[in-house]
């Protein structure tokens, strides 16, 4: 093969390579659109959340720690509008928190807006695999334009996986799907509601979205490095085999 033929060969290759990743990096950034129930008047959804911080003791010592942004996506009836409404609305990081904990249930409640909104989330521990995560999530809603006010309850939920004595922690923005009217979108999150020693967090176990978002510049700069020990090779080899042809005989 001659020097120039390889080098053709390896430029072939650098610009499929290259459109490969540009390829990966588009499919994996762009989310696939969401459909808006076609009963929902149109909204705006406000800036992200503040993160709140809180604290669940028991017998004077922590024992649940969180800290999040959170949102509440709620559809209900307009007393204004007449009609299905959608609204987004922050959860303020001052809001109220209590709760309570038991061997193998945490739980941690916020009061906002005059005691009008109560938002519960119940921890369960599974004792034999030293597994916890979110199982059970309660809202209550009586906002001034709704028709009736909002009460949900789904017992069912598997979010915020983590291991005894651990923190579970995500970056990303996450949406809790509670029911077909309600979801909580969550950011920013830490949260151990088991194993605490102290005051402060465990190790975090950080969730699969983040580590997704941490492997794609991973594989891009592995076929960048790629690219690059192809390249050279070809040239060396494309090189080398142009100065044997000049040898005499």
């Amino acid at each position: 093969m001659t020097q120039t033929a390889v080098q053709s060969w390896s430029l072939g290759l650098t610009l499929h390579l290259v459109l490969a990743v540009a390829l990966h990096q588009a499919f994996a950034t762009v989310a696939p659109p969401t459909v808006a129930p076609t009963t929902a008047a149109p909204h705006r959804d406000p800036s992200s959340p503040e993160r709140g911080n809180y604290v669940v003791s028991s017998n004077g010592s922590a024992c649940l720690l969180a800290s999040m942004g959170l949102q509440l996506n709620i559809s209900f009836t307009s007393l204004s509008q007449n009609k299905t409404v959608q609204e987004v609305v922050n959860i303020q990081p001052n809001s109220n928190s209590s709760g309570s904990c038991k061997s193998d249930v945490a739980t941690l409640t916020l009061t906002t807006d005059a005691e009008k909104t109560n938002l519960t989330f119940s921890f369960t521990l599974n004792t034999t695999s030293n597994k916890y995560h979110l199982s059970d999530v309660i809202l209550s809603a009586a906002w001034p334009d709704m028709k009736d006010p909002v009460s949900v309850h789904n017992n069912s939920l598997d979010y915020l996986r983590g291991s005894l004595g651990f923190s579970y922690m995500c970056r990303e923005k996450q949406t809790l799907d509670v029911v077909q009217t309600v979801s909580i979108n969550i950011f920013q999150v830490q949260v151990q509601p088991f194993g605490l020693t102290g005051s402060q967090f465990g190790a975090a176990e950080e969730c699969q979205l983040d580590e997704d978002d941490m492997l794609i510049p991973i594989i891009v700069g592995a076929a960048l490095a790629g690219l690059v020990v192809v390249v050279l090779l070809a040239y060396l080899i494309g090189r080398k085999r142009s100065h044997a042809g000049y040898q005499t005989i």
